[in-house]
């Protein structure tokens, strides 16, 4: 059975942009969300809560993606990205842990484990998925955090974060202009 979190929508005034859908970027700052990028979001949304399930009850990548190709939400996303950040963390999921722990104030055994399932998925999309901005990484974790984390789990995520994108890549700014 798949966890369920509080809202299969994602909440208005979804503003980040994704680096495959800039094209298609509002021009007005909070204007509505391209289709694209709600698809990319539902996507980060989905992988999320299927990493917290695997941190929760470990299942084959293979059976988890089934479970949640059941539900028919699962057409309205991307599922080209909802795979490769599913499939990517666990296949990477101890270099993973190996990144982000030296940016921690406690082992990542520690952690909470929706903070832990979104500060993976936040490496992974920095450490593999280069074409995302680290802006956007960042953004879109500490969305995730606001949404499922404890009351202050963004802030964590969001420090976490930002000093593993300072080593993932050094070169690349901090934000956008």
């Amino acid at each position: 059975m798949i966890k369920q979190f509080p809202q299969d929508e994602p909440t208005r005034g979804d503003r980040s942009e994704d680096a495959r859908g800039s094209e298609d970027a509002p021009s007005a700052r909070g204007a509505k969300s391209s289709p694209a990028r709600k698809q990319r979001r539902w996507a980060r949304e989905r992988a999320a809560q299927g990493l917290y399930q695997q941190l929760m009850n470990p299942i084959p990548v293979d059976q988890l993606e089934a479970q949640f190709m059941e539900d028919a939400f699962m057409l309205r996303i991307d599922l080209e990205l909802f795979r490769r950040i599913l499939r990517g963390v666990e296949q990477h999921a101890a270099e993973l842990d190996s990144a982000i722990e030296p940016h921690l104030d406690r082992p990542v055994h520690e952690l909470d484990p929706i903070e832990h399932a979104i500060l993976r998925l936040g490496a992974f999309e920095l450490m593999h998925m280069l074409e995302t901005p680290r802006a956007i990484v960042i953004n879109e974790a500490v969305e995730l955090a606001k949404r499922f984390g404890a009351t202050d789990g963004h802030r964590y995520v969001n420090g976490v974060l930002d000093r593993l994108a300072d080593r993932a890549r050094p070169t690349e700014p901090r934000r956008r202009d």
